[in-house]
């Protein structure tokens, strides 16, 4: 892997913005890995599959894998896994790799950054004594960075003002609060900062702080136009929602992997849809958007409003520029999974998100001729990176087989400012290593801790819904089959139930007739199916089906105001699951509950807002999670989804309070909140 990076002279005013490290003489951050110029491709048994870089300080697993101490740290902060094979793995079990590897990596050969003035190759070990004795580039910046620290100080007032080193303004970076505008963006801006009536907003909390950069909640109005090959393909989101359900709008709850929608990569979880080919969805039943939304055609316009996240008073100054930028797709097809790509990310100090630094020369992305030095990466296979870091698009490259779908934002002429850089790059262009080819979020789902909703923590069926429990006794053949089809599972991410996806017309209960598709399966026999995962299930029904007599229960969730007949007919081509609004008739305690830790700055919101809750006229309701704002600690957590139930906060039923109880409640927690949700799937479309 040849790392190409910048030459730290190459900008006049390069100490203006932060200053170069005295070991490896780049810009990175203090707690960041050092960087390097490798003048030779480094064998990958030497690279750390975390950070995709040559090793530093490097660190074994029990497993035999080897990663940077840094990398690894961090890693183990969120996750209790290896990051290769997935084995359960703690930081304490690690250790120091031996001498021999340590040496391998400290006589790799680098370049001296200060290319215009030093051309020399060292060990890696050797270059911070080069620096500090004898490169002339690194004297030269010292002198330079000296004299205008002098001047910088005899031009101070008394009293000294406040300097504020870390927002440089760079009149060829786009501003860090510049709307997102795609190619046919209405580019409505509109002012979220007044909520609407039964909506309570903790994610925007003015302070006296936040005053002077916070403004107001920003969201745009864009229409996308969704082509696809296969009119009846479907788009591959999931939605929650709709006039029937306290949360009103039709909102993303996710976009799935190598999907339609992924692939255009414009829309994102949060999303709320206004319209669909013209028709109004904002004021019509979750069943009606469905239907609307699996409308089977080769062209689909809709219209979508996206929250930006807070405004400040720069971003609406600067808000024109960017009318110059333009959302590009690209797509890199691998020949498998560990062909590399060939490109450098990296983040800025003064913008969020993600950038390319560099295209290495020879790579599938040089050869492909598309993205450009400076693109910002807005998403890949559809995962959201505006808000996103070098380490997860790397994950996500990773983990994908073949297509790589990026959008990325381009402004016209651009280049990317190397003193602007925090060093946290990401190289794609190592091989990739087998786990499993699971996306990031699956990952982090897999290490939370799920349980049953406690008898504390349990409501009644909301208004609307009602659930009714049969024991079907069925005599039968040895040999003849039940004949259904399942799916669920407390294995599955959401921690579903076992449910009935299809009765066949071939097996006994196809002919008995009270079993139906949709219907959550409590037992069979006597033994507990409601704690099982998916091939248990599987297991315990085909063995119980072997006997002359099988006592199935089973629970059928009535909504009672039903969907349209039409509906199923839409569902031709899908995989049967049940809709979003189904699981909201659930009881209680066949939920499975998650605790969710979020953590924030004095100055933050949580970034999320709630409907719901008590009220007299209506009675109980549940909380529910409507929106979550990019750029704030839910955003970044990723866990917390839109339509999310909130059971608790700090362990304290949220069931019978009104918004004037929950919201301070949230308010008076500074610093961390443990929310314990329960999330369904949204409806597939």
């Amino acid at each position: 892997m040849l790392a190409v990076m910048a030459d730290p002279t190459a900008e006049e005013h390069v100490s203006q913005v932060s200053e170069l490290c005295c070991e490896c003489g780049q810009f990175h951050l203090l707690l960041d890995n050092h960087l390097y110029n490798f003048q030779d491709e480094v064998d990958d048994e030497l690279i750390c599959h975390i950070c995709l870089q040559p090793l530093l300080q490097p660190m074994d697993t029990p497993c035999g894998h080897t990663y940077c101490f840094k990398c690894l740290e961090n890693f183990m902060q969120e996750y209790n896994f290896c990051p290769m094979d997935r084995k359960k793995l703690s930081f304490q079990q690690c250790h120091k790799s031996s001498l021999l590897v340590r040496n391998l990596l400290d006589k790799l050969i680098v370049f001296c950054p200060f290319k215009a003035e030093c051309q020399q190759t060292m060990q890696r070990c050797e270059l911070e004594a080069h620096l500090q004795n004898r490169c002339p580039g690194f004297k030269k910046y010292k002198s330079e960075l000296q004299r205008r620290k002098n001047a910088s100080s005899k031009g101070k007032e008394d009293p000294p003002a406040r300097v504020e080193t870390n927002t440089p303004k760079d009149p060829e970076v786009p501003s860090a609060g510049s709307s997102l505008v795609a190619e046919s963006s209405a580019a409505a801006v509109v002012s979220l900062g007044t909520v609407e009536p039964g909506l309570v907003n903790p994610a925007f909390e003015e302070t006296e702080e936040d005053l002077p950069q916070r403004t107001s909640l920003v969201a745009e109005t864009t229409t996308v136009e969704i082509h696809r090959e296969d009119p009846e393909e479907e788009l591959g989101m999931r939605i929650v929602g709709g006039k029937d359900t306290p949360l009103g709008n039709i909102v993303v709850q996710e976009v799935l992997r190598d999907s339609v929608i992924a692939a255009d990569g414009r829309i994102a979880p949060g999303d709320h849809i206004l319209e669909v080919n013209g028709v109004n969805i904002s004021s019509v039943t979750h069943c009606q958007a469905v239907s609307f939304l699996r409308h089977p055609g080769p062209v689909l316009h809709l219209m979508v409003l996206q929250e930006k996240g807070f405004s400040n008073k720069t971003a609406q100054q600067d808000s024109s520029s960017a009318t110059n930028r333009e959302v590009i797709h690209v797509t890199l097809i691998k020949r498998d999974r560990s062909e590399p790509l060939g490109i450098k990310l990296i983040r800025k100090t003064d913008e969020p998100g993600i950038f390319i630094l560099d295209l290495l020369e020879g790579g599938l992305a040089a050869k492909n001729g598309k993205l450009s030095r400076n693109d910002r990466v807005l998403s890949i296979n559809g995962q959201d990176l505006r808000q996103g870091t070098p380490e997860a698009a790397a994950q996500i490259i990773q983990t994908t087989e073949s297509r790589v779908n990026f959008v990325i934002l381009r402004q016209p002429g651009s280049q990317l400012p190397e003193q602007v850089e925090d060093g946290s790059t990401s190289n794609s262009s190592s091989s990739s290593s087998s786990n499993g080819g699971s996306p990031v979020h699956h990952r982090r789902r897999l290490d939370q801790n799920h349980y049953r909703r406690k008898s504390t923590y349990q409501k009644d069926l909301p208004q609307g819904y009602a659930s009714h429990e049969k024991t079907v006794a069925i005599k039968k053949e040895p040999k003849e089959s039940l004949g259904i089809t399942i799916g669920g599972g407390r294995d599955n991410k959401n921690k579903l139930p076992i449910y009935v996806t299809s009765v066949q017309p071939i097996g006994c209960l196809f002919r008995d007739g009270r079993i139906k598709r949709g219907d959550v399966l409590l037992s069979i026999n006597g033994i507990d199916l409601t704690h099982l995962n998916y091939y248990e299930a599987v297991s315990a029904l085909k063995s119980n089906a072997a006997s002359h007599s099988v006592v199935l229960k089973a629970l059928e969730i009535i909504p009672l105001n039903a969907p349209e007949p039409s509906l199923d007919i839409k569902e031709q081509g899908f995989s049967w699951s049940p809709l979003w609004i189904m699981w909201l008739g659930l009881p209680s305690y066949l939920h499975c509950c998650q605790d969710i830790v979020l953590s924030k700055g004095n100055l933050e919101s949580w970034g999320f807002s709630i409907v719901g809750g008590f009220e007299e006229s209506k009675g109980n309701k549940p909380f529910f999670i409507k929106t979550i704002v990019p750029g704030t600690p839910a955003f970044r957590d990723r866990k917390l989804k839109c339509g999310d139930e909130i059971v608790a906060v700090n362990g304290v039923p949220a069931i019978g309070m009104s918004n004037s109880e929950l919201i301070p409640m949230l308010k008076e927690q500074r610093n961390k909140v443990t929310l314990t949700v329960v999330s369904w799937p949204g409806s597939l479309v």
